[in-house]
């Protein structure tokens, strides 16, 4: 294996070209056209446009990502995560084009996209399952029969698909069909499929997830866990690793059932399989499993000191896991990692889109960027917004948060309203300090209102001041431009504009 194909885009592109690096092979990003000059193209050894901005018809493009690694003698495929990660047609396609594809089989991934067969997998495996029952009856009486079983309160879910769409909480049995009803319509429109089954809802549920490794040769280990509890509408905000209120015990026992759900479909390459831990009843249930490299592996990467990626490459070259972990895996302090997007949290979160005209990641100790963009990059309208991620370590929870909070106010992102304003506000929240947050904490304690992110009046009024000191729209003013070009010598804090910045306090 010596020229690998990265089948994706942004920071996860970078990272994997770095880990490529490592061992010494080459990389082969893959483009469209809105991303011609994106970051992840310079990262790369070669680059081959695969067509237009639209996914569809280039990140999602099977023919033409084969062609691109035909025309570069690549000879391996990594997917990175999202786009074509978890495709099942496209893993058995690289395959049978003669080339390796970085990932695990076809044949382990096919038995548990479903969420329902993936749990009979689970009881298989002797992993813990919260109650549910699939709705294979529609009628009323069906569903009735369904829910006294589970019991309330319930998930209804699409049994194919995830990221939480489609899934709908019911607490009595008067709001099931109608919950019913529009998680079928959801489902068909997403996933194409409205099967759907529903499941005990676990209150004040944490997050928890194993990071697992198998190689070709039959052997499958666990890297701990990562709680990745806070999250707004299913998707999460921030991740950390080890997960805070897990007794010795308890995380002995999560994660063998990570590692035991991953040996019993076979499992190769790095995988995540993902939990619900009930702190009233001390339980963990299996929820599903990601057939993939997660957005937030670099919090175990940080506490374990394995690099996952370089770590799924040597897999993939067939070499055996007590080569690569040579050692063993512990974990060591604690990591805490957020995701830097362009979007508007104050506006319903609108992704942003625009020339990134300033950007100044943090550099300090102790804390990791995986970052996607640099100055004078532009962010399409196209893609996920995610623009890093930044991760910081410590010796424990609360010096991983100071060091995090820090790294935050060093960064700097001039061109596009980020949400760093709300991750700042939030690694402060009194509940997350004490670890009392669960899955529905962000939701319940905001609903649409954004932590951190104050009204854009002030940023107007301070814009117009700007534009008249600059022969702007105000310029006739006199006496307010003559004030303006006065500058400090006036007590008037609206005329001294030095020390102010667009990008946050000064």
């Amino acid at each position: 294996m010596q020229k690998v194909l990265i089948a994706n885009r942004g920071e996860i592109a970078v990272r994997i070209a770095r880990g490529c690096r490592v061992l010494g092979m080459r990389a082969v990003a893959v483009y469209s056209e809105a991303d011609a000059l994106a970051r992840h193209v310079r990262a790369a050894d070669e680059a081959v446009c695969v067509g237009p901005a639209e996914s569809a018809l280039s990140y999602l493009n099977v023919a033409a990502i084969l062609a691109a690694a035909k025309r570069t003698g690549a000879d391996a495929i990594h997917p990175g995560y999202g786009f074509l990660s978890e495709n099942v047609d496209f893993m058995r396609a690289v395959v049978a084009a003669g080339l390796t594809w970085i990932g695990p089989p076809a044949d382990a991934i096919a038995p548990i996209q479903s969420k329902t067969s993936a749990k009979a997998v689970a009881q298989a495996a002797g992993v813990p399952t919260a109650p549910s029952a699939i709705l294979d009856d529609l009628s009323d009486a069906g569903i009735e029969k369904a829910a006294a079983f589970v019991g309330f309160p319930l998930l209804v879910k699409p049994q194919d698909g995830g990221g939480g769409k489609g899934m709908q909480r019911v607490d009595r049995m008067a709001d099931l069909r109608t919950a019913v009803d529009t998680a079928r319509r959801i489902a068909k429109s997403a996933f194409g499929s409205d099967k759907l089954f529903i499941e005990r809802y676990v209150e004040d549920a944490r997050h928890v997830e194993v990071q697992v490794l198998g190689d070709t040769h039959g052997t499958t280990v666990h890297c701990f866990e990562r709680e990745c509890s806070v999250q707004r509408r299913h998707q999460k905000v921030i991740e950390e690793s080890p997960c805070n209120v897990l007794t010795a015990v308890e995380r002995e026992a999560i994660c063998e059932s990570g590692r035991a759900f991953a040996a019993q479909v076979g499992y190769v390459g790095a995988g995540t399989v993902e939990f619900l831990f009930d702190p009233q009843r001390r339980e963990h249930y299996f929820l599903e499993m990601n057939t993939r490299l997660q957005v937030e592996h670099p919090v175990s990467e940080t506490v374990i000191g394995v690099d996952l990626v370089v770590a799924q490459l040597r897999i993939a070259r067939g070499e055996k896991l007590q080569d690569i972990l040579a050692g063993g895996v512990t974990q060591r302090g604690h990591a805490i990692e957020v995701r830097v997007y362009a979007e508007d949290p104050a506006n319903g979160y609108a992704p942003q889109a625009g020339t990134l005209l300033r950007v100044r990641w943090p550099d300090a100790p102790f804390v990791r960027v995986d970052a996607g963009f640099e100055s004078g990059d532009a962010v399409p309208m196209f893609y996920d917004p995610m623009l890093a991620k930044i991760i910081a370590w410590g010796r424990d929870r609360e010096e991983a948060r100071h060091r995090l909070m820090a790294a935050l106010r060093e960064t700097v992102v001039h061109g596009v309203v980020t949400n760093v304003p709300m991750l700042l506000a939030l690694l402060a929240e009194p509940a997350y300090v004490a670890s009392e947050v669960h899955t529905g904490w962000l939701d319940k304690q905001y609903g649409n209102e954004a932590p951190g992110m104050g009204s854009a009046s002030g940023l107007t009024a301070m814009a117009a001041l700007a534009a008249a000191g600059q022969g702007g729209p105000l310029a006739s003013n006199g006496a307010a431009h003559a004030a303006i070009q006065a500058g400090p010598a006036t007590s008037d804090p609206w005329t001294a504009l030095a020390g102010w910045r667009a990008g946050g306090a000064a």
